[in-house]
């Protein structure tokens, strides 16, 4: 029975695969901007306005993440007199070599520099400077890139560097000597 769910899992990896990269070429044909070695982990949701996005070259946008290029909420307010004419869109705009945690939004007008990374559930309302770590819902500065490179170093986890090119060999040597430690309670 494993056989055939793995069969399964393989089958729908595949469409979702080419599902993504479709979705991706249309956008691109819509206009919209990417740079030379992006990597999307899987396709986001570029909104009905692909043409206003523009990613830089390295970028890795990862799970779950929604680009909105319009303000939906002028739905409302344009039935008022007053506001018939309201519209609200905004280009979106991701520098080179930054990453994108999981389920990330990114409204209007917002963008990235150069160098950053904005954290894992995020929303981006504003801009970052290069270098710049954000996270959170609105997304705030967190530390320089540098400053998350130190913490990096301090919490660095030892393998066998040769083991990277052979995954499952790597997931059984941290399996077997990750020590069981947790970061402590927040006060």
């Amino acid at each position: 029975m494993g056989v055939i769910y793995r069969l399964i899992l393989k089958i729908h990896t595949i469409w979702k695969n080419m599902y993504d990269k479709a979705y991706i070429e249309i956008c691109k044909s819509r206009g919209m901007k990417v740079g030379k070695d992006v990597i999307f982990i899987e396709a986001p949701a570029f909104g009905s306005e692909p043409y206003l996005i523009e990613i830089g070259d390295r970028t890795k946008i990862t799970a779950g993440c929604t680009f909105i290029n319009h303000d939906g909420a002028m739905y409302v307010i344009r039935n008022m007199e007053k506001y018939e004419d309201a519209r609200n869109f905004g280009r979106i705009k991701l520098g080179s070599n930054c990453f994108v945690g999981n389920n990330c939004t990114f409204l209007p007008g917002s963008s990235m520099g150069n160098n950053c990374i904005l954290g894992a559930g995020s929303v981006l309302n504003s801009s970052m400077p290069d270098n710049s770590v954000y996270a959170g819902v609105p997304a705030k500065f967190i530390c320089t890139v540098e400053e998350y490179g130190d913490k990096a170093l301090e919490n660095n986890v030892m393998y066998p560097r040769e083991l990277e090119p052979f995954r499952s060999k790597l997931d059984n040597h941290i399996k077997k000597n990750l020590p069981h430690v947790y970061k402590p309670v927040k006060k």
